[in-house]
């Protein structure tokens, strides 16, 4: 088929926007950006979830503690009760019950202190965690605010884009009506009416041709569109 060079180029974009369109239909066309914003909120909500749960993680140990604390005050207070007691008291069978009660004091206080020790390990990791976390949801807050400016440049600039239906008209009134019944003959054909070339591979089947069949293509005037010989589609070559 032969063609001005120009017009070819104008022909590679018909027929890669029909592809587009026929590969895409009715979707609405969604950039690369806006998919990672979308994806960076997901995280965010996710790791938020993370950090309440870190939070609530460290405020019930913190409530442990004070429990452990106030149980030890009451029981210290009741060994020094029970001490004073011991010091005024004669009677054998009173003394045997004040020691026994002073003894129990000193070690439910020997068991919180051991309760208490853990809980402070415990509550360390807990809020090391914590700082994680928030660093993290500090860091996805930072790459969320650029990510939105991406998504936002990126959607206006597809909003300003032409209506691949309204291009493809376009490009086809710029056209021979001959070179426009041969691309439809050869898309009925093979599904692909025209694809690039790149010095090596078809752009419509993907098959990297021979090396004689890539000379013959290359070889071909610049004003002619030579058929891939494995799937027929027009070949389009760089403009030079």
């Amino acid at each position: 088929m032969k063609l001005d060079p120009k017009q070819q180029a104008v022909l590679l974009e018909l027929a890669n926007t029909e592809r587009s369109l026929e590969v895409v239909g009715d979707k609405a066309f969604v950039t690369p950006e806006q998919t990672e914003y979308e994806r960076l909120v997901q995280e965010q909500q996710r790791m938020l979830n993370a950090s309440a749960s870190a939070r609530m993680a460290v405020d019930d140990m913190e409530a442990e503690i004070l429990r452990i604390q106030e149980d030890e005050r009451k029981l210290r207070k009741r060994e020094r009760d029970d001490k004073a007691q011991l010091t005024a008291e004669t009677d054998p069978e009173r003394r045997r019950e004040l020691e026994h009660d002073r003894y129990s004091a000193k070690s439910r206080i020997a068991d919180l202190m051991s309760e208490l020790a853990e809980s402070h390990n415990q509550i360390h990791a807990l809020r090391n965690n914590l700082d994680v976390h928030g660093a993290k949801s500090d860091e996805l807050t930072r790459q969320l605010e650029m990510a939105k400016r991406a998504a936002d440049a990126a959607n206006a600039a597809a909003a300003a884009v032409t209506d691949p239906e309204t291009r493809i008209a376009e490009l086809r009134s710029q056209l021979p009506a001959d070179v426009l019944a041969e691309y439809e003959a050869q898309k009925n054909d093979s599904d692909v009416g025209a694809a690039d070339f790149n010095g090596r591979t078809c752009g419509g089947c993907y098959i990297v041709l021979s090396g004689m069949d890539q000379e013959r293509v290359r070889r071909a005037p610049a004003d002619e569109l030579p058929h891939c010989p494995e799937c027929g589609t027009y070949l389009v070559r760089k403009q030079s």
